[in-house]
């Protein structure tokens, strides 16, 4: 049986503006989608192999070109590392009441539970990368400093809904210490962006035919048996057939492994299934664990708060 950790991460508000580290990131390509390079500058290179400690941030410029013009547009974006924060990391266990998990799917959940307000395909509404973080500094710090014990060295990870971040510990060096770590998300702009990944694939969980617009099978591109450690980091409620994405789940996990779903209480109000909007935090960690009952072939879920204290920084 695979285990299942389900974190609850509150934000908090940490702004700094102080710049410890640059490097260089372009984006080239033609139409609206292209390719992606990191270019960091000789001497900024240098720097960052001879440090011990990460810098508690890492600010980078994004130049994005989207057709064959030389002109381009300019971004400068920051990396939180987790590391050197004014904030206190906490792990206090919550008891899930099952509330959802006690009862079978059908009566548990209504037909228009898992519709949305904007039905139109995520692959569209996903087209353009979002270089932002959808958890603030507090809440990435938290999952940081958790992933740091719960995910063993020599790991073989993947990261499901995935983008330019994935909240690992260690920066760049994670993938080093790892076996294997792939993302799979919907965006390859910002897939190709994350620096912790060995690898990665494109795909939509809310899949359609692109005919009939009829459900299509979720299927993930990996083999049975493949990963150690599966992670998906506040996008399980934009998840319109979630059991379907366990089992998927289940499957590519190795015997024993685990997954972590982290959660905070931040999402497009458009995107996220109706249910969602109408239940209470912890109310909703309850509708995760009801999804992982419903697929089945999952064993002991713990639930966590990781809620960082301290270090509110005035802006």
């Amino acid at each position: 049986m695979n285990r299942v950790f389900l974190l609850f991460l509150v934000p908090s508000i940490a702004l700094n503006l102080d710049i410890l580290a640059r490097r260089t990131v372009i984006i080239s390509g033609i139409g609206s989608l292209g390719t992606l390079f990191t270019t960091p500058a000789k001497a900024e290179q240098a720097a960052e192999q001879t440090m011990i400690d990460l810098p508690r941030y890492l600010d980078e410029n994004i130049d994005m070109q989207f057709s064959d013009l030389p002109r381009s547009t300019g971004l400068l974006v920051r990396r939180y590392t987790g590391e050197n924060t004014p904030f206190t990391f906490n792990k206090k266990a919550v008891k899930l009441q099952g509330r959802f998990a006690r009862l079978p799917f059908e009566r548990a959940l209504n037909p228009t539970d898992m519709g949305r307000a904007d039905e139109h395909k995520d692959i569209e509404f996903y087209t353009v990368p979002r270089f932002v973080y959808h958890i603030d500094e507090g809440a990435v710090s938290a999952l940081t400093n958790y992933y740091k014990s719960a995910i063993p060295k020599g790991s073989s990870v993947l990261d499901i809904c995935s983008s330019w971040v994935s909240h690992y510990p260690g920066g760049e060096d994670f993938k080093t210490e790892m076996a294997r770590v792939e993302g799979y998300g919907i965006n390859p702009l910002e897939l190709r962006a994350n620096n912790q990944l060995t690898g990665w694939k494109n795909g939509d969980l809310n899949p359609t035919d692109k005919i009939t617009g009829a459900d299509a099978p979720i299927i993930f591109p990996y083999d049975s048996g493949s990963f150690d450690v599966v992670t998906c980091v506040v996008s399980v409620d934009y998840l319109k057939r979630p059991v379907e994405v366990m089992r998927e789940i289940n499957r590519v996990l190795k015997p024993g492994g685990k997954v972590i779903f982290s959660q905070s209480n931040r999402f497009f109000p458009s995107k996220v299934v109706n249910i969602w909007l109408n239940l209470t935090d912890e109310q909703r960690l309850e509708l995760i664990e009801g999804y992982l009952t419903w697929a089945g072939g999952f064993g002991k879920i713990d639930c966590w708060d990781i809620t960082p204290g301290g270090g509110r920084d005035p802006m």
